[in-house]
């Protein structure tokens, strides 16, 4: 495996891309490439949208984690002879591909990420971590070669991304993240409020609580966190309605009773985060980077995290987990359930406020603008 690792980014990447670069630069070209996703995701939506104007846009998808390692190797070189003549290049999570080659001159390439401030560790701030691949194998296969822009959701986050990603802090712009524009369109709520409706009309007069966990173990067998679900119908469905949306690296659904379908459903293949985070009265997670975009919403946050102490060994946090969450913090069902019966009266808008305007300060409905600005003027 290593020997195939080594031909593959030492010798047929570079190949491939110089080969491309025979082709004459095009100025107006933009690819989107998707590393894992089968689709394009909310990361690069509104951006497409907003470079299709102007530009001769294309989205390429790399399939990692989901195919062998020979249909990989395929779509990489496939890739890499695409947008080695594109002006810009967009993608949105680590990628050993596109920094396995000498970046054309004229070519810029653009990480958005995927996430929204400045929570789990990730990059090389994991390297001696058991979650995280060693030191010696990401430099000798680095993840964050070759980036000309970096963007993240407010001035707070500059820190930690450069280092996770080593690269110079003056190309890591506090522009705000595209998706996050979504929140701040009037018909937002209302076409999320009525799909919902749609998919769970029994929900109707009750409060939502979304669960949206992030996963556990490898991307390749990634797992979720169990909940009790007659324990938590038993205990709350006089008044809340429970909605599941699970990690996309997450492949099965949870498995709810039967008898608890009224009260709990998980809507995973049917509506976006994004839709569920605009029609939930309170959100319940772990440590998903997702309570950067709820904290838009000012509405509650609770958090569950029974194997928070595992979760540091493995991965670890940029800050104090405590000290960080805007939100009570439960370790077991009892707690979680006394945290979501006592959420109004344990709400503290001021928190969510401070913790909104410290890490998604630039993040007020006008990002993919200044992102569009920020790449042609680079």
């Amino acid at each position: 495996m290593s020997f195939f690792k080594f031909i593959s980014f030492k010798v047929l990447m570079p190949l491939f891309y110089d080969l491309g670069k025979l082709k004459k630069l095009k100025e107006k070209k933009v690819v989107f490439v998707e590393i894992s996703a089968p689709v394009m995701t909310d990361s690069f939506s509104l951006l497409y949208e907003k470079f299709s104007g102007e530009f001769d846009t294309e989205v390429s998808f790399l399939h990692n984690g989901s195919v062998t390692s020979a249909a990989y190797l395929k779509n990489s070189l496939k890739l890499l002879f695409q947008v080695a003549d594109a002006k810009y290049v967009f993608i949105n999570e680590a990628s050993n591909v596109l920094s396995a080659v000498r970046l054309r001159e004229g070519s810029s390439v653009i990480q958005t990420w995927h996430g929204c401030g400045a929570f789990k560790k990730f990059g090389f701030s994991t390297a001696e971590l058991s979650w995280g691949v060693s030191l010696s194998e990401m430099e000798k296969y680095p993840y964050y070669k070759n980036l000309s822009l970096v963007t993240v959701s407010s001035p707070e986050c500059i820190k930690a991304y450069k280092d996770a990603m080593r690269v110079d802090e003056d190309i890591i712009r506090p522009t705000g993240v595209s998706r996050t524009d979504y929140y701040f369109r009037k018909k937002s709520d209302i076409l999320a409020k009525r799909r919902f409706e749609e998919l769970f009309p029994e929900a109707g007069g009750y409060k939502v609580i979304l669960f949206a966990p992030t996963f556990r173990g490898t991307q390749k067998e990634a797992v979720s966190v169990e909940l009790d679900y007659r324990k938590l119908k038993g205990a709350l469905s006089d008044r809340f309605v429970l909605v599941i949306k699970e990690h996309p690296f997450v492949r099965e659904k949870a498995w709810i009773p039967e008898d608890c379908y009224g009260f709990a459903r998980d809507l995973t293949g049917e509506m976006s985060i994004e839709e569920l985070m605009l029609r939930a009265d309170i959100c319940v997670t772990d440590y998903s980077s997702l309570i950067f975009e709820y904290s838009l919403l000012l509405r509650p946050m609770i958090f569950y995290a029974p194997d928070l102490e595992k979760y540091y060994d493995e991965r670890g946090f940029y800050y104090s987990y405590e000290e960080l969450t805007p939100g009570p913090v439960t370790r077991t069902m009892d707690e979680l359930i006394a945290a979501v019966k006592d959420f109004d009266r344990g709400f503290d808008e001021r928190q969510v406020k401070e913790f909104r305007d410290r890490f998604m300060g630039s993040c007020d409905g006008n990002s993919t603008e200044r992102i569009y600005d920020a790449v042609l003027n680079l």
